[in-house]
């Protein structure tokens, strides 16, 4: 029986609606620096529309293949498709597609640029370490995702910043070596400009991603109605990712943002520069829901 009482989360749609208009605005602002400095925009603007259409609707298959992740049938993996369509029903939601990556490092995402075209993924690291109530709570985690369309304002934010970077390069390749030298002003107002879109483009989307992480992990409480699940299996996801070897977490830091949990340990994930929330914010959160839900 579907829970209605899982609710819209509001603040994180007005902070994804609010970061992808400062986006809109920020890269408008860019391409009008580009064109008063005599740059051909008409290719460029061509071009990323090409790309951006290809991530929009390619985006999942881009996200499984970097991955390294594989559709499974029910066939090849009943449980997983059972607590999936159990979670469903819960959170009302159509079935998403069911993936699997071979590798140790236990963590989980979601892809999809809506709820119809949704695939969510574990790793077999993840089904090996945790309990099943544990790895239902971290599907419920990645179904609010889904719930949310957050994973498709994330793609979007993230292409358009990736974006603002080729563009910057490309037009310092042109200035420098280009049949038609700029001039000097010219190109340091280019550079200028576009580090500047990127460095507001890096931190706005590190501030929603980590909203939108605090977003799933309510709604996953919400839903398996036991916040104290995906509390311990944050924990022993975290503590597992530090016995796994460096070199296998470089493989993966390419899709932090998408993981439930980065793939990566240290201060160097702290702060602004981090694509989630802390362990211990993220913990306090989930006790506080389940005093709520007990009533104290």
């Amino acid at each position: 029986m579907a829970r209605h009482w899982y609710s819209e989360d509001k603040q994180l749609t007005l902070r994804m609606l609010l970061v992808l208009f400062l986006l809109a605005a920020l890269y408008l602002g860019f391409i009008a620096v580009l064109w008063s400095s005599g740059v051909s925009l008409t290719g460029v603007v061509l071009v990323a529309a090409l790309l951006l259409g290809a991530q929009y609707y390619y985006s999942d298959r881009i996200v499984l293949w970097s991955m390294g992740a594989r559709e499974v049938s029910r066939a090849d993996a009943p449980e997983l498709h059972d607590s999936v369509e159990r979670l469903c029903a819960l959170a009302d939601l159509p079935k998403p597609r069911v993936a699997l990556v071979q590798t140790s490092i236990p963590n989980a995402f979601a892809t999809g640029r809506s709820p119809k075209a949704a695939v969510v993924a574990v790793t077999t690291g993840l089904l090996q370490r945790l309990e099943r109530d544990e790895v239902e709570a971290v599907l419920a985690h990645e179904l609010s995702h889904v719930r949310h369309r957050d994973v498709m304002v994330m793609t979007l934010a993230s292409f358009f910043a990736t974006l603002a970077q080729l563009l910057m390069r490309r037009m310092m390749w042109a200035g420098a070596f280009g049949g038609r030298r700029q001039n000097a002003a010219g190109v340091m107002l280019i550079y200028f400009a576009s580090l500047v879109v990127w460095l507001i483009s890096f931190f706005l989307i590190r501030a929603l991603s980590r909203y939108r992480e605090l977003a799933a992990d309510r709604g996953a409480a919400v839903i398996t109605g036991a916040p104290s699940r995906l509390s311990s299996a944050l924990v022993k996801i975290s503590g597992n990712l530090q016995r796994i070897p460096s070199r296998d977490l470089r493989e993966v830091e390419g899709m932090n943002a998408f993981l439930i949990f980065p793939a990566a340990t240290g201060d160097v994930l702290s702060g602004l520069f981090a694509t989630h929330p802390s362990l211990d914010k993220r913990l306090e959160q989930l006790r506080r829901l389940e005093r709520q839900m007990e009533g104290r």
